[in-house]
């Protein structure tokens, strides 16, 4: 689809400090919308995937549907080594193709008219990347469960979808119309894939289901999941109408499985009620047991949090909030409306991703056990951002940004809920966020602007204060009897964000600047802080 052009401890082993960064031309090649790509629209995949366990190894076939929106004779496919492309087919004749690491360049016999769709079929094989550290460090899982069964899966968000099967591997260009994913295993297991099962067909020693979304969906969200699984479903009346809700764990957790996904319906109780409809209602919503802890694959959000609530059984908030929940059942499930309705189109801009789904674990708070509970929770992770560098990354090279872009991103947006004030406006603004970029994907700018616009606030130096600079805004001040003198350091240049203090009990707004300013209360001033819930820092100056 082409539309409009954790915590740092999560992720810290992956962020480099603000070392001045060289880019390769494979870089380029990966993140940049180049003229091999720009030339044609992805409608529909047709995936067909076997998967062999002993060996290790995958072969398949993906047929390309595409609409020809500019005229050009080379088409740039993805796919990484060792996984290799066996041939390409158009029409039934091979077409010759030319490599270039994991970008494939496929030249066509003739040309192609305008507005046409066309379909082409690649055939491949390999033994994919083995993920050293699911789902950060990328690849195929390939597992046993307790009982020595074959236990396998797929992630990669950021080694890229093209560490398996061969497509156009750049978030900007969605498939209109979903994928067709056949997944053939052998017939002792499961195979669960994205979107609803169609059909299974068993053979003598393997079985194929045939899973198929009909919403768009971005290349990294398509996954394969094999096991020894079970199933049990629920339907949940939602805004528009029932939705079914799937669940497909190892046998031996079914009973687990069983309570702690009661937590699914409670989710989707505060989502819609804050982010708007769940936005893949035709697709079903799944849950899969994995050997990893768990991603947001569309339509099969994967789980492997073992049955607790928090991360693993630990607080990221070290407040007592973040036990209240599973982190991976909130935090991935979040992920359905930003990252797969919202989706960035260059992960320079994963924050739109990351930020806003950290802070949506604090509005499932808000929802099931009040704003204080929120409040505390959003705030008690700011123990782990680090401002290494900014959250925003490098465009054209597939690069993000910092790994604040989950606990700093999800207290920016904190801060902007104070800004706003009234909790209905914001709410409203999340569901229209939701309902302007339905299944689009948009930049960071897009997003700034849509929520510039709709605040009614100018957050032109918020945003680049925030997102594109490390510097956290300092209220410098002094008090001498009722007066308080104060102004703001470590900003950039035009940064005035108003912000409320609490003078002797009382909420009061102030609005500094880069400016000393003086503020006169009533009466001598004993205690004054700021609101824990603006993103800033302060220091109380001698006078």
């Amino acid at each position: 689809m082409i539309k409009n052009i954790l915590f740092s401890l999560f992720i810290s082993a992956s962020i480099s400090g603000f070392a001045q960064e060289e880019f390769t031309k494979a870089d380029k090649l990966r993140g940049s919308i180049t003229k091999e790509r720009a030339w044609w629209d992805v409608t529909h995949y047709d995936l067909t995937v076997e998967v062999f366990p002993e060996t290790q190894t995958i072969k398949g076939a993906n047929t390309i549907t595409y609409k020809v929106i500019d005229t050009d004779q080379k088409m740039q496919i993805d796919l990484q080594a060792p996984m290799g492309i066996e041939k390409v087919e158009m029409n039934g004749e091979k077409l010759t193709f030319t490599s270039e690491g994991a970008a494939h360049f496929i030249s066509f016999k003739e040309k192609q008219p305008l507005n046409s769709e066309q379909k082409i079929t690649i055939h491949f094989s390999g033994e994919p990347i083995v993920a050293k550290n699911a789902p950060w460090d990328g690849g195929f899982s390939w597992k046993k469960d307790a009982n020595g069964n074959h236990f396998i899966a797929t992630a990669n968000q950021g080694i890229g979808a093209s560490v398996w099967w061969p497509n156009k591997d750049h978030p900007y260009d969605e498939a209109d119309n979903g994928v067709d994913l056949k997944i053939t295993a052998p017939k002792d297991l499961i195979a669960v894939g994205n979107g609803r099962l169609i059909t299974s067909e068993e053979k003598e020693k393997t079985k194929t289901w045939h899973w198929k979304v009909v919403n768009p969906i971005n290349n990294y969200g398509v996954n394969i999941n094999i096991g020894d699984y079970v199933n049990f479903s629920e339907v949940y009346e939602g805004i528009n109408g029932d939705l079914d809700l799937s669940y497909w764990v190892l046998k031996d957790n079914l009973g687990k499985a069983k309570e702690q996904f009661k937590q699914v319906p409670m989710m989707l109780n505060a989502f819609e009620y804050w982010f708007g409809p769940y936005p893949f209602y035709e697709d079903s919503f799944k849950l899969v047991e994995v050997p990893y802890l768990g991603m947001e694959h569309q339509s099969s959000v994967t789980y492997g949090n073992k049955y607790q609530n928090g991360y693993l059984g630990s607080d990221l908030s070290d407040t007592g909030w973040g036990l209240r929940f599973d982190f991976i059942i909130i935090h991935e499930a979040g992920h359905e409306w930003f990252a797969n309705n919202i989706s960035h189109n260059d992960v320079a801009d994963m924050w739109i991703h990351e930020g806003f789904t950290a802070y949506s674990e604090s509005l499932y708070l808000d929802y099931h056990f009040g704003n204080q509970a929120a409040s505390e929770y959003v705030i008690g992770t700011r123990r782990g951002i680090r401002n290494d560098k900014p959250i925003i990354g490098t465009y054209g090279v597939n690069k993000s940004g910092s790994g604040d872009m989950y606990y700093k991103g999800a207290n920016i947006l904190h801060t902007l809920r104070q800004l706003v004030e009234v909790d209905t406006k914001w709410r409203n603004i999340l569901r229209g966020l939701n309902k302007e970029f339905y299944h689009q994907t948009i930049s960071s700018k897009q997003l700034e602007d849509y929520l510039s616009k709709e605040t009614g606030i100018d957050l032109t130096e918020f945003w680049e204060q925030y997102l594109r600079t490390t510097m956290v805004p300092t209220l410098e001040y002094t008090i001498d009897n009722n007066k308080m003198t104060y102004r703001y350091t470590n900003i950039i240049e035009g940064f005035d964000m108003p912000v409320q203090i609490i003078e002797d009990g009382n909420e009061v707004w102030i609005y500094p600047t880069a400016n000393w300013k003086t503020e006169t209360f009533s009466n001598t001033i004993d205690s004054l802080k700021v609101k824990d819930d603006f993103y800033i820092t302060s220091e109380k100056l001698k006078l």
